[in-house]
């Protein structure tokens, strides 16, 4: 039962990755203002995401606005969108396909006794959404990383690393996790060699004299 319950794993971390995959996408806090100069009182809090950018005022009044054009916005944004976008539509396809698979699987007693292909349709497609979604996540940090130690950027304009992109990084890890768990169940299952046990092939012989 041990590939079964694999398979129902890689269900759960799928839906949580799923889930967060789309829930880091729509966060506007990807890149939030970095406070680095000492003795700074702080009044207000810049938030920016992939759809929209945000204030907020001393953590009681918040005010988004969503990005005017979408022709107006930098190359690399629509990637960003682009990517992950993608990544969860693959992420929901692949779930779905993953229901699919573990209906039509039949459990044995030492594992499934027999396992549906869509597990390894739904494998690679968890593991697709999850490089997918690591790719604009890890950029979108390095660059605010090197911006964050770079002098020549002006103190104003240095941001940190928002909580959009731990969700994001840690949706693609489970995403990946899901995926790896379904090749896995795809690659051990059984194989029917096609051999006759020996015991079997004497009782057939005994039985035509």
């Amino acid at each position: 039962m041990a590939s079964h319950g694999r398979g129902i794993a890689g269900l759960i971390f799928g839906a949580v990755g799923m889930l967060g995959a789309l829930a880091a996408t729509a966060m506007p806090q990807w890149r939030v203002s970095a406070h680095v100069e000492a003795n700074l009182v702080v009044f207000e809090s810049v938030w920016e995401g992939l759809w929209m950018d945000c204030i907020s005022q001393l953590g009681l009044r918040l005010q988004c606005k969503l990005y005017d054009s979408v022709l107006a916005l930098p190359p690399p944004l629509e990637a960003l969108r682009a990517l992950m976008c993608l990544a969860v539509l693959l992420a929901v396809a692949a779930f779905l396909v993953a229901i699919v698979g573990v209906k039509y699987s039949q459990p044995g007693k030492e594992g499934l006794q027999k396992v549906s292909p869509f597990i390894l349709v739904a494998g690679v497609a968890f593991l697709l959404a999850g490089s997918l979604a690591l790719v604009p996540v890890s950029w979108a940090g390095g660059s605010i990383v090197r911006d964050f130690y770079d002098p020549a950027v002006p103190v104003p304009l240095k941001r940190e690393l928002g909580a959009a992109l731990y969700v994001g990084w840690a949706s693609s890890a489970l995403l990946l996790a899901a995926g790896a768990m379904y090749c896995h169940v795809w690659f051990s299952r059984p194989h029917k060699t096609g051999l006759v046990s020996p015991a079997h092939h004497s009782s057939s012989q005994i039985s035509t004299y």
